[in-house]
């Protein structure tokens, strides 16, 4: 394959010197560019836009043909492994991903499998595949998987959640229930991202999206411990490479000197924290990604440049900054305005070398 010819992305991960910041951003394949929508429709539904290589590789590379972004990230959803153990996933309109079969006892637990990447994920190392070839260097590639603790509070709620009444209850009531839930989907993320590796994938990161719902006593012993037990067994060299890994995990600032001892290589920050406050706390450990609030995309231009400064400024000049939003890009932000960033993320760095 061909080599990279912009490695900023990785270099910063692995906390190297660079001449500018790299940026790119989450869900930067989305509904706020016309183009992806159009594909969207070509497909007929998220499901099947996700499922055909072909397709999602033509709207990862959507962005990066608007941008000049650092890191172009797979085309895909984190209730992949779910679907693929038989829950039945569906995507209907205005109420989120469903799962017909949701995970009610240890009953349902025990019939679990780990999927097998070459058979009912086929489809994900197959696009992985597609767009590394397509990029043909042009920058690192992503891969990416929901994390153990996010990916049970769809399974066993049934989909999506304001309170995660029953993983919780499941959590407090049955313990080892849950634990035996975490430690299949650890096995299988950790399957899943080695999957992603050989196919192409650069980097890898997990999505702990409903970390922050648990107490940080919580959080630690069915979050952390899931990921950190993902994190050891990833294929961390490949081909020659050294694969980085990045741990993103929402609304959990109060573990960010646990994360950065998980054997990870970045951690992802939410906008609720300073990146210098986050950047004192993890030392020298990790390299750190982030933490614009997504919604400073709404304001004027010159708003989005005061905000980008401020964290760049806060990180400081220190090795291992990775700019990005705090979460997903909304779906009605203007393009426009990601390139107002993503050119200044870049210019104003720059000019601090």
């Amino acid at each position: 394959m061909s080599p990279l010819k912009n490695d900023r992305f990785i270099r910063a991960l692995l906390r190297q010197p660079v001449d500018k910041t790299p940026i790119w951003i989450m869900r930067q394949a989305g509904r706020y560019l016309p183009e992806y929508r159009a594909t969207r429709k070509k497909a007929g539904d998220f499901l099947t836009l996700c499922k055909t290589p072909e397709l999602a590789c033509e709207v990862t590379m959507q962005p990066l043909e608007r941008f000049e972004l650092d890191a172009a990230i797979l085309f895909s959803d984190i209730l992949t492994i779910p679907d693929a153990m038989g829950l039945g996933l569906e995507f209907k309109e205005g109420d989120g991903p469903t799962f017909s079969n949701p995970i009610k006892n240890r009953s349902d637990i025990d019939k679990l499998s780990i999927p097998d990447p070459s058979g009912e994920l086929r489809y994900v190392t197959d696009a992985v595949s597609l767009i590394r070839k397509e990029l043909d260097g042009r920058v690192p590639l992503i891969g990416f998987s929901g994390s153990p603790w996010t990916l049970a509070t769809y399974m066993v709620e049934g989909g999506s959640s304001k309170d995660f009444s029953k993983a919780k209850g499941m959590l407090y009531d049955r313990p080892d229930d849950m634990q035996k839930l975490l430690d299949i989907l650890s096995d299988s993320v950790a399957t899943y991202l080695n999957a992603q590796i050989e196919a192409g994938a650069q980097a890898v990161m997990i999505f702990d999206t409903w970390g922050g719902a648990l107490t940080p006593e919580d959080y630690r012993r069915f979050s952390l411990s899931s990921m950190t037990r993902i994190v050891e067994q990833l294929n961390r060299n490949y081909d020659g490479d050294t694969i980085p890994v990045t741990l993103f995990s929402k609304g959990a600032n109060h573990s960010l000197a646990d994360l950065a001892n998980s054997g990870t290589n970045g951690v992802g920050l939410d906008w609720t924290v300073n990146i210098g406050d986050a950047s004192r706390i993890v030392g020298n450990k990790v390299a750190l990604q982030g933490n614009l609030d997504p919604s400073i995309l709404y304001s004027s231009e010159d708003s989005i440049k005061q905000h980008a400064r401020k964290v760049i400024d806060d990180y400081g000049q220190n090795t291992g900054h990775i700019f990005n939003l705090g979460h997903g890009i909304h779906p009605a932000i203007e393009p426009e305005k990601v390139k107002t960033l993503v050119d200044f993320v870049h210019q104003y760095s720059a000019s601090l070398k």
